[in-house]
């Protein structure tokens, strides 16, 4: 028996000898790393993936890299909601989610058949799957903000919401007295405030404004969301906004226009040189959007003009860049083609569309400013990504601030980045009047539990493009939807709002974000 044993023994470490042999041998055929749980997956099937995806994905944006995400989001949320964008709506078990009865879309937005088989549909979700890594580590190198912030004192409104979802906070420093106003999404309405915090008035909007294109004296226009959760309906639609000769807030309740699928900015500008005030849209949309410009041809009547028929057009700046004397665009577009376009305005209505940068559809961006920092005379640009709200919801290394340089000829290189998860705006001041530009960001998709201090940081310049991070405790107490810069209280000292839209977090925040305040004001206190 002990002999027999022995033998059996010995027998079994040969056998597995020769599996760790054979293992070894394949491993060391593969070329891939692959994630622990796709090891099965063949490097047959993900050159193959490989060379599909540059195909069919790139022809509709940037080629993201598989180590953009983590392996489960590529495989649960990413990749079966690009699957109907390629005519494949059921795979496997699974069907994927579309929109293909949504009557707003129309039967000519998704493929009729299959763009590719399903064998070559699996060879590029091999790819992606497998070569993803377990997990996405975001923030391992993150350099530390401090908490404290002397420059600025933070104020509270005395009125509470139940639930704050403010998706609007501006200042209006152009007509006097200076006010703050506010857009409340459950109330429909935009409230304003007076430079003491105090509710003067308040004026219903039956929709969500995002937007307010304040002008001098004169009617400024808010731009009507409609309904801000993603749909692919027209709901959106402009508003002339004034104050009338009792100092009370008015709304028209005839639209400039309306019929807009999602617009987020509606700007004035004549861009065609005949005197009369013409509007640039940007249509975010859902499915289908678009940028365009309305011209206006009197007696109350426009005529659209389109510039790019896709949708995600989220912020836009007009400016004559080149000195011509015709107004110029700068736009960022944010939904799947992701990146910032210049529309040089040639005269006759006609533009010139030039992309300046290209950012992964994984990035989602959500602001960029135009701003010398390198005071060579040319306009650099702040950018942030930090959109966490659609098929990944994990933390990203590369949501966050960056700064590209301008090398004089709308050539435009990255100098600087400041990790923050969830960004969604940063705007670029000098807002301790040392001449140099400062910058202010929220956050909308925070690490709540574990650094629920980037919800608001304030990056110091201190020169040679090296920036300190300071947050404000107070700053914790809200998820920041929006926010804006303007001196209210016209001391000569630029101050801060931030808009609390306290819908539930991605991850659980350290208090109850419901509880917190609409707004926070942060006076600026001077150095």
């Amino acid at each position: 028996m002990f002999i027999f044993f022995r033998y059996s023994k010995n027998l079994v470490a040969v056998i597995t000898g020769i599996i760790l042999l054979v293992t070894c041998f394949v491993s060391c055929q593969q070329r891939y790393n692959k994630n622990s749980t796709h090891q099965q997956v063949s490097d047959e099937s993900i050159d193959k993936g490989k060379e599909l995806a540059a195909v069919y994905c790139a022809s509709c944006h940037m080629l993201p890299d598989p180590s953009m995400l983590n392996a489960k989001s590529w495989e649960k949320g990413v990749l079966p909601n690009m699957g109907p964008r390629l005519g494949i709506f059921n795979y496997g078990f699974a069907t994927y989610p579309s929109f293909r009865f949504d009557a707003n879309i129309g039967d000519q937005f998704y493929p009729s058949k299959p763009l590719l088989t399903f064998e070559q549909w699996q060879n590029i979700i091999d790819y992606y799957t497998a070569l993803a890594p377990d997990t996405l580590l975001a923030g391992k190198d993150d350099v530390a903000i401090t908490e404290g912030l002397s420059l600025f004192k933070a104020e509270m409104p005395s009125v509470k919401y139940a639930t704050p979802r403010i998706c609007f906070a501006g200042f209006d420093t152009l007509i006097f007295p200076r006010s703050l106003l506010v857009c409340d999404v459950t109330g429909k309405s935009i409230i304003r405030f007076n430079n003491q915090l105090q509710e003067i008035d308040s004026v219903h909007c039956n929709g969500s404004v995002v937007n307010i294109d304040f002008k001098p004296g004169a009617l400024s226009v808010a731009c009507n969301i409609g309904i801000i959760n993603p749909n692919n309906g027209r709901f959106g639609k402009a508003n002339n906004l004034f104050i009338t000769a009792a100092n009370k807030l008015q709304l028209d309740t005839i639209p400039l226009f309306d019929s807009l699928a999602r617009p987020v900015q509606i700007t004035a500008a004549d861009f065609n040189k005949d005197g009369k005030e013409d509007y640039l849209v940007c249509e975010y949309g859902n499915l289908k959007g678009g940028l365009f410009w309305m011209e206006n041809t009197g007696n109350k009547k426009f005529e659209k003009h389109i510039l790019k028929l896709v949708p995600g057009a989220i912020k836009a700046y007009i400016e004559d860049y080149n000195n011509d004397g015709l107004q110029d665009i700068f736009v960022l577009f944010a939904q799947g083609d992701e990146g910032i376009y210049l529309y040089t305005n040639k005269g006759n209505g006609k533009f010139e569309e030039k992309q300046l940068l290209r950012f992964p559809p994984l990035n989602g961006s959500s602001y960029f400013e135009l701003a010398d920092f390198n005071k060579d005379g040319y306009q650099d640009i702040v950018y942030t990504c930090g959109d966490n709200a659609d098929y990944s919801a994990v933390l990203k290394p590369y949501h966050g601030v960056y700064i590209f340089l301008n090398d004089g000829t709308n050539k435009f290189t990255q100098k600087y980045f400041f990790h923050i998860n969830g960004c969604f705006k940063a705007m670029a001041r000098d807002f301790d009047n040392d001449g140099d530009l400062d910058i202010a960001t929220i956050s909308f998709f925070a690490d709540y539990k574990n650094r629920p201090e980037e919800g608001f940081v304030y990056l110091e310049n201190n020169g040679g493009f090296n920036f300190k991070a300071y947050s404000l405790p107070e700053a914790k107490q809200g998820r920041w939807l929006t926010m804006d810069a303007g001196d209210l209280d016209g001391d000569g000292k630029i101050d801060l709002v931030l808009g609390n839209f306290s819908a539930p977090a991605m991850i659980q925040s350290q208090v109850d974000l419901k509880n917190g305040p609409p707004f926070l004001f942060l006076k600026n206190m001077g150095r």
